[in-house]
């Protein structure tokens, strides 16, 4: 795959793994690490890890929950879906 993450579009995911992320600076609070699966169309089965800076919660609660990944601009951002 080239330097971009996921063409720009929306993605079916799968919460594969999720951490507890140390804020970037050091200081404030945590963010989430997540190891996402692609479940559906053309990617379906690439892998991904995404780290959020805001913390997501529980990363016992998050693993195997579904989450809709959006690419915009080749930034992607990540909504669980309870």
């Amino acid at each position: 795959m080239d330097d971009q993450l996921l063409p720009d579009g929306t993605y079916d995911v799968f919460v594969v793994d999720a951490e507890d992320a140390p804020p970037d600076d050091g200081e404030g609070p945590p963010g989430t690490t997540l190891d996402l699966t692609v479940t559906s169309g053309p990617h379906k089965a690439e892998t991904l890890l995404l780290r959020s800076t805001t913390w997501l919660g529980d990363p016992i609660d998050l693993i195997g929950m579904p989450a809709t990944m959006t690419v915009t601009l080749g930034v992607p951002s990540v909504r669980i879906d309870h």
